[in-house]
């Protein structure tokens, strides 16, 4: 390896040993690390800090890298920029940023974009003071002149509900504490806010409760508990104002919906239809009826509707069948049109129904990769449907499609700068055959040019679980790895929705091992095409996208040259045994519950920190937050202890701990491209890259 040579006689960090034994099923299994769960803990944090520094003496020859690639992504950003305005109710609103500012400036302007402006929140002026800073949920009552908002200054995802006056810009007394950031509904009084609250202990929303602004938040009212902690909560107002609805959702497996009219915010919330297992749906209240989306015996889901009145189940009338090979994820509905989000084959598809005359038309795009979805559309009087489209080399864009005349109107396309000329990229799209025979797609972009003579340093990233799809989208970041000889590519393994339901129930419960074999095979399928070689192919995944990276590590060593593990879930067994611990309960049915014998010992059979072993393992970089809710730093620290102590290679491991943010890492837009230009030295000085 030439251009770049890393410290030598460095000594890694060393981890106390505190034997944990642990009984299930008459399996034993003994945690040495068990005792970094400690938060508080001096000797946890000391330990942290000491992968810090480590991880600074090895990269210190990166630094001026780290620098360059910090100023190239930050000098693609338009600083001063800001969002394409939508309306609703009279106002019209929008974000700007502003050269040189770390966050979002949320404006709006009434009637006329011609109007004075209006500040409703300055986040650059909030977040003075604050190393982590976050404006969740902001919604504005129907009269226009109050606004609700959430706010997280730590990243644990734990926040406070406050209060503005839009007319006289005073903020209300009243802070309500431990809430969700993305669920608040106003009554159409203009006083009565619903919220939901968390549980402490597991970070879950667990019961709704209505607020009367200016009295004491000790007074509200709760109005629902989910008594099943499976469930994730929430509340929301449909699109026609009439209603506000709770939601209680298990992932992939059960829904609820309760509703109560928003002029009543003092009534009793009426379910919809009740939950059932392997039962889901979705609903968009229209005039007299409801159109329902459900994959009641349709697992890529149809579409019913039902009358006002009649919502239960026996009056649904089908209004679209099901379709094996389509599945459907999103409905937007207008008074003379009805919108689809659809999925075919890897890529999202959006289809037009008119009403009066019954016919139909797929919207069509000018690439072969791409992501296209609806955009913000408040308004059911009009025949202007706004989406937004993106693919690998494509910025994003916002569209303004007219559904009778099919003609379209570019908004706002994101301007990319620092040179950028999107005819230098192209982007493909290739299926590789995995072991079980089935085809898995890869999206894959490059600079023109590349030859496949697998000289390429090549990224492979993937996350595969939840149903949750990867579709291909512009990352202006990605640009510093192609224009130094990388190919980057997702690889859309079982476990997302890419392909229909069926292309997640073939990755998760007991065919999880299918994500890990479908990536691993990818990896395998671009040696064999000459895009890359072993010795210059990368992987990638955060969170449960990390688990996969722990997975591929264990399974396959030698195929990768450099892993980044983003936050990643990797203690399967402990975690989920762990009903305290947030996400755990609700993620039963993706996972499996530890209780259960046969979920165990599957869970056992995969679980990355179960199964290292003293063997040698590739470059590997881990990232994780002291305050992440969501997989919790000690996951990757245990995780790291176990490899460090076990490996027998003398590869790199090293640990990135953020201890000041969460989950999602650094707060504002430029700290978090100085955390990816971490991740990108890495990969740039494995392969000797550091000018």
């Amino acid at each position: 390896m030439t251009g770049f040579r890393w410290p030598e006689g460095v000594q890694a960090p060393t981890v106390e040993k505190e034997p944990k034994e642990f009984i299930a099923h008459g399996d034993k299994r003994i945690d040495n690390y068990y005792w970094l769960n400690q938060r508080e803990n001096e000797k946890v944090l000391n330990y942290l800090k000491a992968e810090n520094t480590y991880l600074e003496t090895l990269m210190s020859g990166t630094k001026e890298l780290r620098e360059k690639l910090f100023l190239e992504m930050k000098g693609r950003i338009k600083e001063k920029d800001e969002s394409l305005p939508f309306k609703d109710n009279g106002y019209w609103y929008y974000v700007r940023y502003e050269e040189g500012k770390q966050y979002p400036v949320f404006c709006r302007k009434k009637e006329s974009l011609e109007a004075a402006e209006e500040i409703m929140l300055d986040q650059n002026k909030m977040a003075e003071g604050f190393q982590y800073y976050s404006v969740g949920r902001r919604v504005v009552s129907d009269n226009n002149e109050l606004l609700a908002f959430t706010v997280d200054s730590v990243g644990r995802r734990i926040y406070g509900l406050q209060f503005k006056n839009l007319v006289t810009g005073a903020i209300y007394p009243e802070t309500i504490i431990n809430v969700e950031g993305g669920n608040i509904a106003w009554a159409a009084d203009n006083k009565t806010v619903f919220y939901v609250k968390k549980d402490l202990v597991t970070l879950l929303g667990f019961q709704i409760w209505r607020h009367e602004l200016g009295t004491d938040p000790s007074k509200d009212v709760m109005v629902f508990e989910e008594k099943d902690n499976r469930f994730y909560i929430g509340v929301y107002r449909t699109k026609s104002k009439k209603y506000i609805g709770i939601y209680s959702h298990m992932n992939q497996v059960s829904t609820e919906y309760r509703l109560l009219e928003a002029n009543n915010p003092t009534g009793d919330f009426k379910i919809f239809e009740p939950r059932k297992e392997n039962f889901q749906y979705s609903l968009e209240h229209y005039q007299n009826k409801f159109f329902v989306l459900t994959d009641w015996n349709a697992p890529n889901y149809r579409l019913m509707e039902t009358p006002e009145a009649k919502t239960g189940k026996e009056n649904w009338k089908e209004v679209l069948p099901h379709r094996k090979d389509v599945y459907i994820s999103d409905m937007v509905v207008f008074n003379d049109h009805l919108v689809l989000a659809e999925t075919k084959d890897a890529l999202n598809q959006l289809r037009v129904i008119n009403f009066t005359n019954k016919k139909d038309y797929y919207i069509s795009f000018p690439e072969a990769v791409y992501t296209s979805f609806p955009n913000i559309n408040p308004d059911y009087n009009t025949n202007i449907l706004r989406f937004s489209y993106t693919s690998m080399t494509t910025p994003a864009s916002i569209y303004d499609f007219n559904m009778d005349t099919q003609q379209r109107e570019l908004k706002k396309q994101t301007e990319v700068l620092g040179g950028f000329k999107q005819d230098e990229y192209t982007s493909e799209r290739l299926w590789a055959t995995v072991r079980d025979g089935v085809k898995v797609p890869i999206s894959m972009v490059y600079k023109k040019g590349v030859k496949k003579d697998g000289s390429n340093p090549l990224l492979l990233y993937a996350y595969g679980s939840y149903g949750s799809s990867m579709s291909p989208s512009f990352n202006s970041n990605i640009i510093s790895l192609l224009d130094r000889g990388f190919i980057y590519a997702i690889a859309h393994v079982r476990g997302g929705q890419e392909l229909g339901r069926q292309w997640y129930d073939q990755g998760h419960m007991f065919n999880k091992k299918n994500t890990f074999y479908d990536f691993i095979d990818c990896g395998e399928f671009l040696v064999k095409e000459h895009y890359t070689t072993k010795e210059h192919l990368y992987a990638n995944g955060g969170s449960a996208g990390g688990l996969l990276m722990g997975a591929i590590v264990n399974l396959r060593p030698d195929l990768w040259h450099g892993v980044i593990a983003d936050v990643p879930f990797v203690d399967v067994i402990t975690t989920m045994s762990d009903a305290s611990i947030p996400l755990t309960t609700g993620e039963y049915k993706e996972w499996g519950n530890p209780a259960e014998k046969a979920e165990y010992e599957y869970m056992k059979s995969y679980s990355p920190y179960d199964n290292v072993e003293k063997k040698a393992y590739p470059n590997m970089l881990v990232t994780t937050g002291l305050h992440d809710s969501q997989v919790q730093y000690f996951e990757p620290a245990k995780w790291v202890a176990k490899l460090r102590e076990l490996k027998t290679d003398k590869n790199l491991l090293l640990f990135k701990i953020n201890m000041e943010a969460g989950h999602g890492g650094a707060s504002g837009r430029f700290d978090y491209l100085k955390d990816k230009a971490w991740q990108y030295a890495f990969l740039l000085a494995l392969e000797g890259k550091i000018n």
